[in-house]
């Protein structure tokens, strides 16, 4: 194995319609603690919500920080939000995880949603360019979310596409606690 302050940093991205984005990303962060490394995750879209990772993750202080940037889901629900704040919220957020790239505290940043918000039209591929300029040779980034634009594609080291193929809420089955939130 290799010192991750020698091993170049990766851009990975976890993207299609299936099930698992957000999951993987949150295996690679419980290995990289296991590792030692120190972890910020910043959810882009999922706002409000109150999911398992958000107590789970606390059990991974001080390694791992969440920051919790997004209004909620936009135009689903009981999204009382205006576009413009929805997108002010990403705004801000991206602006805090430039601080989070320039201080180099992290060795893995997670970016959940960020590819919803950019799908959205929340933030623009200038944004996301900026934010993937300014990082340290040694950060590994990780970019979730449906819809990955062809150009983060190209400028990734790996990508993974989830794709469908079967869903119990084909079958009527509810999201169910700590297997789907």
């Amino acid at each position: 194995m290799t010192d991750s302050k020698k091993s170049p940093g990766l851009l990975i991205v976890y993207t299609g319609n299936g099930k698992g984005k957000t999951t993987a990303a949150l295996g690679m962060c419980v290995r990289a603690v296991g590792w030692g490394w120190r972890v910020c995750i910043l959810q882009f879209i999922k706002g409000s919500w109150k999911y398992g990772e958000l107590e789970g993750i606390k059990r991974l202080a001080p390694e791992v920080e969440l920051h919790v940037v997004g209004q909620g889901f936009v135009g689903i629900g009981d999204d009382d939000k205006s576009f413009e704040e929805h997108q002010e919220a990403a705004r801000q957020g991206l602006a805090e995880v430039e601080q989070i790239l320039i201080s180099q505290a992290f060795q893995l940043v997670i970016l959940d949603e960020l590819n919803n918000a950019i799908q959205l039209g929340l933030l623009t591929r200038e944004d996301i360019q900026k934010i993937l300029d300014i990082r340290s040779e040694q950060q590994h980034i990780v970019i979730t979310g449906r819809d990955a634009p062809d150009w983060m594609i190209d400028q990734a080291d790996l990508v993974t596409e989830m794709k469908e193929i079967k869903h119990p809420f084909q079958k009527g089955v509810k999201a169910q606690k700590g297997v789907d939130w």
